[in-house]
């Protein structure tokens, strides 16, 4: 489970088919090693969305991406 504090570097590694969700708001810059060093709320905020939403929405996929994968 990802938090509001986690970087987005380390989402990365935790499932790079979440890639597609932070494209969708905005964030195209994945590869750039500040976007790697920036946290997830604060990739929100920059980014206009609320974070609180971005986490959940991130979890609920990573959780069904894992279902899929068993």
């Amino acid at each position: 489970m990802v938090t509001k504090s986690t970087l987005i570097g380390e989402l990365l590694q935790i499932d790079a088919d979440v890639a597609p969700i932070l494209l969708e708001i905005g964030m195209h810059c994945l590869g750039c090693p500040s976007s790697q060093m920036e946290s997830i709320e604060e990739a929100a905020y920059v980014h206009g969305i609320d974070p609180d939403l971005l986490v959940e929405k991130i979890n609920a996929f990573i959780s069904e991406n894992q279902k899929s994968a068993s």
